[in-house]
Order: C-alpha cells, then structure tokens, then sequence
C-alpha cells in the first residue's frame, strides 16, 4: 500500500494549452487543495488540447506511472464537439462512479440551468480516483467544497467530503482534510486515531 498521497492535475483547454490565455483550473485546483487537505501531498499537472487521445494519455500516465491515488481534470465536459473528457475517462476506466457527476449537477442546478448540460463522470482505474470537474474556477470549488449557509453549516454536501473514503477503500492513503474548507465523512468503523 503506497501511504503517500499523490494527485494528478489535468486542464483540458485548446486555448489554454496553446498560450493563447493563461490556465485558470490548476492554479484553483492547487489552491483549493492546499487549503482543503491537512494530509501532505505531491502534484503532478498535465495542460493539454481537448484531443482524447491526448486525455486518455495523460490519464493513464498519472495513475500507471505516476502513481497517483487521486486525478482530477478540469474543462472539457459539456456538449460541444471538441468537449471529449468525459469520453476519455470512461475509455481508460476499470469502473464507473456516476455519484459524482450526478451530485455536481445537482450542486451547479443551484447557481445555472445550464448544469444539465454538463457530462461530469468519476471513475475507477487500478485503484485510483479519476474525477471530471467543471471548468471554472468558481464552479471546481463549489462542486468540491459544497453549498453553507451564512452560518457555515452545510446545505449540500461537495463531493470531495466522499473522496478520502473512497479513496481509503481502495487501499490507497489515509486522507485528512481541514473542516473549516471541506470535512471528510466516513463511517465511524474507518475512522483512524492520529496516533495510527
């Protein structure tokens, strides 16, 4: 069992991975990461064109040589022609996970109709997580982070709370988060004390 924490970054974007405008979904990722995870980790990120030959690779190199536990993309999941992630992550997957996409819809149905119209999947590949987020900066943290009300208490779970179990269950590292971000949820037969 690999005990340290590694997450792969994926920004699909045309532009982005041409210089034309500057990538905007790993640095909110890292960002968001770095706040939400008390548990120490390393980053491997992948900037690439919405080719799914391209997807399917990166994909595959962070879980079966990088060793990534945890790969997250970001852009690429609505309707248009050249959106190809969602068909690149079900190509190199082992099994599905379709919880995720249908609680970020349900998280983005809050804010814009238009959540429909996203095609966000997870997947399972050997025993790493692969999540499709949205593109945006502010719609990656909403769907992670979940909807609180003024007071911080939560109105709808994000799906990041589910990720350090899902995670644990695939024999991968035991993952802390900071509550104040995101609190992770797991049943109280595989909660560890710290001393473990």
């Amino acid at each position: 069992m690999n005990t340290s924490l590694k997450i792969g970054l994926v920004s699909v974007s045309d532009r982005a991975s041409m210089g034309v405008y500057e990538d905007k979904g790993i640095p909110a990722l890292s960002d968001w990461l770095n706040r939400a995870l008390s548990t120490p980790f390393t980053l491997e990120t992948r900037l690439i064109a919405d080719e799914q030959p391209q997807i399917e690779a990166a994909l595959k190199e962070l879980v079966d040589e990088c060793g990534c536990q945890l790969v997250l993309t970001t852009g690429g999941t609505g309707p248009a022609k050249r959106d190809v992630t969602p068909e690149a992550t079900l190509a190199v997957m082992d099994r599905e996970m379709p919880g995720f996409g249908e609680q970020m819809r349900q998280i983005s149905l809050r804010f814009v109709p238009t959540a429909i119209l996203s095609r966000q999947t997870a997947v399972i590949r050997g025993a790493s997580l692969i999540v499709n987020l949205p593109g945006q900066p502010k719609s990656i943290q909403e769907t992670l982070e979940g909807l609180k009300d003024a007071e911080g208490k939560t109105i709808v779970a994000g799906i990041f709370a589910a990720i350090p179990y899902c995670i644990q269950l695939l024999e991968g590292p035991y993952i802390e988060t900071n509550s104040s971000v995101v609190s992770a949820f797991r049943p109280k037969s595989a909660i560890r004390n710290p001393e473990e």
